[in-house]
């Protein structure tokens, strides 16, 4: 099994369908051996499936997954080389001891909060706290992250230039210096 510090390799799938997603996943599982980072049905009726393993297998899996569902998906990413920080915060929010300048990105698709997240940690200086997908959020996802105010910036800039350039972007903030009151409730 596959450890997810370890995982080095991102595949994702978001569907329009439930049951293509359900007959792509089973696709993919038959033609290599990937590991399940998260497989479900997600708000507004979608299905969304991300995987991890080796180049190889994640790309073969991958491409039998998207031809299986091609005209059902709503949203996809292959990520050969994803940052460290985005699969620990996926679903999860990391404690940090420094609270700094917060950058949040708000997508309209799973898929794109993803690549948001792995953008804005790959232009440095900031720490990805928290990539939520979906669930209560009609189908949408955001990344929160925290560095100093010039590298939230950057890192919000780089993190949004895809979802901006596919039209799924919803919001994207910066706050400088937050107040420690919202610090339980940004780090829920």
């Amino acid at each position: 099994m596959i450890e997810k510090q370890n995982i080095i390799v991102l595949g994702a799938i978001e569907f329009s369908s439930i049951v293509i997603g359900l007959k792509a996943l089973d696709q993919m599982v038959k033609v290599a051996p990937i590991q399940i980072i998260d497989a479900r049905t997600i708000s507004s009726g979608k299905y969304l499936i991300i995987v991890s393993g080796d180049v190889a297998s994640v790309e073969y899996a991958f491409n039998a997954g998207c031809h299986t569902g091609e005209d059902y998906i709503v949203d996809k990413l292959f990520l050969p080389q994803v940052h460290p920080d985005v699969i620990p915060a996926i679903g999860n929010t990391i404690n940090i001891g420094e609270w700094d300048t917060i950058g949040i990105i708000e997508t309209l698709s799973i898929v794109s909060g993803i690549e948001s997240a792995d953008s804005a940690a790959k232009k440095g200086g900031i720490k990805i706290i928290e990539i939520r997908l979906a669930d209560g959020y009609g189908g949408k996802s955001y990344v929160k992250m925290m560095g100093s105010l010039d590298a939230v910036q950057s890192a919000v800039q780089a993190g949004t230039a895809k979802a901006r350039e596919k039209n799924l972007l919803g919001m994207d903030t910066i706050i400088p210096q937050p107040h420690n009151e919202i610090k339980p409730f940004f780090m829920k």
